[in-house]
């Protein structure tokens, strides 16, 4: 499976509930992965009041996939009213790190916002993931996150706001979340981690919180993991900003919280949440790491787990096509594994195929391309059923 940086296709935020009030006028927010998506939405959520903007990402040259660089995010920043400073910053480079904290000092005369959202992923398990996939995870998620921490926290002690967040998830230690994909989790787990230590190590000087979303949200993960159409399934990067600029107004007191993004906004009072929604009426995958029962979720893959089928095969390459129950005789392209019950509802349209993979009740080995592609005929094949 690719490995993607989990940020959305660039896109302006457009479907804002939280009513901008201008408290972050003049702030500093050092945002990192601030050239798109997630990142680049809670930044222009932000210079809607004025605020100043440290885009600190790699994309200086327009990437034919993921559309925007730090410098188109700069003119949008700016075209809605804040002050922007694009700066080429790895995450994995302490010294550009430090060189981009330090221009901020420079321009803005300090830092008061400091979003940890720069992150990378791959959805392997622990023998198919390379060990540079394994070491790019923890360097840009773990060992970034803490690098960027401790770069800006000098400042962020002397700011009357004080303010980092990390887009990580909440510590949930259901086995599931490990088993498909262990890497990824211990990288992310990282990044709220720090949360946990810093919150701590920093009370009373800077508020420390992590921010997660309770449902998908329209990245380009989700469009390579779900194809064509998985967006009618997920929320957009809106959401995220409203959170965020919701924690931002609050006191240093607030620290050491581990927020799912709606939770929150019905404490703000937002009813509608339709309004996020890439095509409102359409069920909404939950995110990783996100589960309202851990212990019926665990019962329920045990269960699931007990089931067998046997092994089937499907060949639509060779000649006129074949299927049929054993071993195939000709090489396979993509393997998937699931029970016997998950199967009959994947096909008969009950379950979604993007639902089964995110949730582990579907796994993939082999062309993910070519497991898309399949998806998309399953879609084809349930609407002349």
């Amino acid at each position: 499976m690719p490995l993607l940086s989990r940020s959305p296709p660039s896109a302006s935020p457009t479907g804002s509930m939280l009513p901008n009030t201008g408290k972050l006028n003049g702030c500093t927010l050092f945002i990192t992965g601030a050239s798109r998506g997630i990142g680049k939405a809670i930044a222009l959520k932000a210079a809607k009041d004025g605020a100043n903007i440290v885009i600190a990402a790699k994309t200086t040259q327009v990437h034919p996939k993921l559309p925007g660089t730090i410098y188109t995010a700069a003119e949008e920043i700016e075209a809605v009213g804040g002050k922007a400073l694009p700066c080429v910053v790895d995450v994995r480079d302490e010294q550009q790190i430090n060189d981009a904290v330090e221009k901020a000092v420079q321009k803005f005369g300090g830092i008061d916002i400091l979003v940890n959202n720069a992150s990378a992923i791959s959805l392997t398990n622990t023998l198919e993931t390379p060990t540079k996939k394994v070491d790019l995870m923890m360097s840009v998620n773990t060992r970034g996150t803490y690098l960027t921490s401790k770069a800006c926290i000098p400042y962020l002690k002397k700011s009357k706001i004080g303010h980092i967040l990390n887009l990580s998830p909440p510590l949930n230690l259901n086995p599931i979340w490990f088993k498909q994909h262990c890497a990824y989790t211990i990288a992310k787990y990282g990044m709220s981690m720090c949360v946990l230590g810093m919150a701590e190590e920093f009370k009373g000087e800077i508020a420390v919180n992590a921010l997660w979303p309770k449902t998908a949200i329209h990245t380009a993960a989700m469009d390579m993991l779900g194809g064509s159409g998985v967006e009618s399934q997920c929320r957009k990067a809106d959401i995220i900003a409203d959170a965020a600029y919701s924690i931002f107004s609050k006191p240093k007191s607030f620290t050491g919280n581990f927020i799912i993004d709606e939770n929150l906004l019905k404490e703000e009072g937002i009813k509608n949440f339709d309004v996020y929604a890439v095509k409102p009426g359409h069920p909404l995958i939950p995110d990783f790491f996100v589960d309202e029962n851990p212990e019926m979720v665990t019962k329920e893959v045990e269960k699931q787990q007990g089931e067998d089928g046997g092994t089937w095969y499907l060949d639509l390459k060779n000649n006129g096509g074949n299927a049929g129950s054993g071993q195939p005789s000709e090489p396979v392209d993509v393997v998937m594994t699931m029970t016997t019950s998950d199967f009959v509802k994947m096909f008969s349209g009950k379950l979604k195929p993007t639902m089964a993979f995110m949730s582990g009740k579907l796994k993939i080995k082999g062309n993910m391309a070519l497991a898309i592609k399949l998806e998309k005929l399953m879609n084809q094949m349930n609407s002349k059923l």
